[in-house]
């Protein structure tokens, strides 16, 4: 896929699990923390070392930033192939890839 592509899929799956959460009650939604799909500054909470919170996140996939996604979607996510061109996924757990310097 084209980063374009890529971004767009984590666009759509980010908006549709925002837009969820507003339109159906909190209970009713289960959600997941996937790591590694936040875009710089939209993470959800908690991206390691150096960041707070919400919004903190400063490199792009950052693998130990998180963003709720809908349950059971985190490992479909598929985010731009790094530099080596590896593929990348969305993951359940922390990873150590894409952190800041």
């Amino acid at each position: 896929m084209s980063n374009t592509k890529n971004t767009l899929v984590v666009a759509s799956a980010v908006a549709a699990a925002m837009a969820a959460s507003l339109s159906a009650p909190a209970h009713a939604q289960a959600q997941e923390k996937c790591y590694g799909v936040s875009l710089a500054g939209e993470n959800d909470c908690a991206a390691g070392p150096g960041t707070t919170c919400a919004g903190t996140s400063t490199v792009d996939y950052q693998g130990n930033a998180w963003t709720l996604v809908p349950a059971g979607t985190c490992a479909d996510i598929e985010v731009p192939a790094a530099t080596d061109g590896m593929a990348r996924m969305g993951s359940l757990e922390a990873l150590d890839r894409d952190l800041p310097a």
